[in-house]
């Protein structure tokens, strides 16, 4: 086996071995003073520890070329990672500061879980602008997950597994307006999702039609469904209680319907946004 040193010395590299020492550093000081037994925590401690691994086994992949011997699309495998650990950072750095230094805090124990938030924040930096670098340029054959399109993929995939997440907090299964939205939800969600594996997995030649015009024709699908839960998703949660009841507890209901009402609006634009630099890629720069 032929170690591929070359590899370690690009700048994508080098911003891996940061992710590494961030992420590493980020749950070992959270994991110091045992403060991640919320719910919150725990996703935190859990995307520090795969953005560590997964890190790992990309660099070590790469430096043994082992990485050339995988049957996948290694350059859309590295793309996507980059970008869900981006969207799982970002995430994790607002939640965890917004529940364990809610309040403020003084000791050894809160200067831990507040230098595990800026390192966090930095190791978000650090995927961000990796994603910066290796992203593809419009209309470029190879690397769809490099492209903006397949980067909105990522997150189109990421903002729907948010929204599941505040399901069983609503009362969705009571109102067809509502079970129509979840529908919406779980078809763009299979959809999106089975798009960024088949491209990973190198199977997108596979299917029997055009594979741009494939694409528009689901965006313009996805935004049309997405405009119509837009409307009702917010009607019928909203429209016995426009405002936060007073009796509300931590666990309430109508907090987890304004959140599935923000994510919404974000996808809608997300999908919007995606069926643009589709049709520019398909329709301007692949025919110039």
């Amino acid at each position: 086996m032929e170690m591929d040193l070359a590899s370690l010395k690009s700048p994508v590299a080098i911003l891996r071995f940061l992710q590494v020492f961030l992420s590493c550093t980020s749950f070992s000081l959270v994991a110091s003073v045992g403060e991640y037994d919320h719910s919150y925590g725990v996703w935190s401690m859990f995307t520090w520890c795969l953005c560590f691994a997964v890190t790992i086994i990309i660099i070590l992949l790469e430096l043994t070329g082992l990485c050339r011997q995988i049957p996948i699309s290694w350059e859309d495998f590295t793309s996507a990672f980059s970008m869900l650990a981006s969207l799982m950072l970002f995430t994790t750095s607002i939640m965890y500061p917004a529940v364990f230094l809610k309040g403020g805090c003084s000791g050894h124990s809160c200067a831990c879980r507040g230098a595990a938030t800026a390192t966090s924040i930095l190791c978000f930096f650090a995927y961000a602008i990796e994603v910066g670098l290796t992203r593809t340029r419009p209309g470029e054959i190879s690397g769809f997950l490099s492209t903006v399109p397949g980067l909105l993929k990522v997150f189109q995939s990421y903002v729907a597994c948010l929204i599941f997440s505040l399901l069983p907090g609503t009362y969705y299964s009571s109102l067809g307006g509502l079970q129509w939205s979840v529908a919406v939800y779980s078809i763009c969600f299979i959809i999106t999702t089975l798009i960024i594996i088949l491209t990973i997995g190198r199977l997108l030649a596979s299917i029997p039609v055009n594979f741009e015009k494939l694409l528009i024709g689901y965006n313009i699908l996805s935004v049309a469904m997405y405009i119509t839960v837009a409307v009702i998703w917010p009607y019928y949660s909203f429209r016995d209680s426009p405002t936060r009841p007073t009796d509300c507890g931590p666990n309430c209901s109508w907090d987890n319907h304004l959140g599935g009402t923000f994510l919404t609006y974000i996808n809608l634009v997300a999908y919007v946004v995606d069926l643009v630099y589709s049709c520019r890629m398909v329709f301007f720069t692949v025919q110039t």
